[in-house]
């Protein structure tokens, strides 16, 4: 059996900053939109959002109504260029978590904050 990451899920509070930071501020190209259902180009893998309520109505899991700051996943956008990326995020108001900086591999990372708090990553390629 070969499995392949087709999509990834995440429950959103307000789906239109959501989409608003994905769309416009990401640059992504949404994919989708069905209802409170959205989906946005990202390569080989889907990057989908839905709304925290209907996502609990669907899958019957207990999603939380509230935003939590304890994260256990990051969302990873590789760029050419991380600083010009984190001063367009920046001059929106996203809040930078980790200004851009050199991982001793040679890899530049930068972090923000999507609307629901999930942590984005932004970096160069590996190698």
């Amino acid at each position: 059996m070969n499995l392949k990451l087709g999509y990834v899920i995440l429950y959103s509070l307000d789906l239109s900053k959501t989409k608003h930071f994905y769309q416009e501020l990401l640059g992504l190209t949404l994919r989708n939109e069905i209802g409170t259902y959205i989906e946005f180009e990202t390569g080989n893998t889907i990057l989908a959002f839905n709304t925290r309520e209907d996502g609990r109505a669907i899958t019957k899991l207990p999603i939380p109504d509230e935003l939590r700051k304890e994260q256990t996943f990051e969302l990873g956008f590789v760029t050419e260029n991380v600083e010009m990326m984190i001063e367009k995020l920046r001059a929106a108001g996203v809040p930078v978590l980790l200004e851009p900086v050199e991982k001793p591999w040679g890899q530049k990372v930068a972090y923000v904050e999507d609307p629901d708090g999930h942590y984005i990553e932004i970096c160069t390629p590996v190698g």
